[in-house]
């Protein structure tokens, strides 16, 4: 699917490591399928709820070391050809595993470099590793940590987190770009006020 705004986190992920996706379409393949989620969310839940299962790291570790190796030893077929045949990971692409495995969002630069996500706002810091401009679209991920980053052309923008909505500032830079400018922020802008880095 080449519509960014219609596909979805997983499909992005599976395009951005090159995996095919496989859906089943045969009425058998999707009786398998709707077989399997009813176990899993009859039986799985069931067996947690014996096993007096309480947090996600308890039900975690009970179905890598307890559900898994049971479900396997009870339903698994053995294949016909033995062998992994799974591509190994590029260096590339295990050094960007963290940007892979985040959700993509993209919100726009506001005129005073700042960018409104989920109830927060983040001031962009004057020097940047690329040139940015007011209204220019960021990608905003969230990591599986939970840690925000803002990519503009593949650069991670540096910020900081403000405590609220910031007010209107009279003067404003051009642009941000990636050495000191000659702008003199106001005595009550967010760059005098906080220390720089990600909140």
């Amino acid at each position: 699917m080449d519509n960014q705004e219609l596909m979805t986190q997983f499909q992005r992920v599976l395009q951005t490591l090159a995996i095919e996706r496989v859906i089943a379409n045969s009425p058998e393949a999707k009786g398998r399928v709707e077989r399997l989620f009813q176990t899993l969310q009859d039986r799985l839940v069931k067996e947690m709820r014996l096993a007096q299962i309480n947090t996600p790291e308890d039900g975690n570790r009970f179905l890598q070391k307890v559900f898994i190796p049971q479900f396997n030893k009870k339903f698994a077929v053995v294949p016909t050809i033995d062998g992994d045949i799974h591509r190994s990971l590029q260096k590339r692409e295990k050094k960007q595993l963290s940007h892979t495995f985040s959700i993509h969002e993209t919100r726009r630069v506001n005129n005073d470099f700042t960018i409104q996500f989920k109830n927060a706002w983040y001031q962009l810091t004057e020097i940047q590793q690329t040139t940015v401009r007011p209204k220019e679209k960021v990608l905003i991920e969230t990591w599986l940590d939970g840690t925000i980053h803002i990519i503009l052309r593949h650069y991670e923008l540096t910020y900081i987190v403000l405590p609220e909505k910031p007010k209107k500032q009279m003067q404003q830079p051009v642009v941000l770009t990636t050495h000191k400018l000659n702008f003199k922020p106001s005595a009550d802008h967010p760059w005098r006020k906080f220390k720089l880095g990600r909140g």
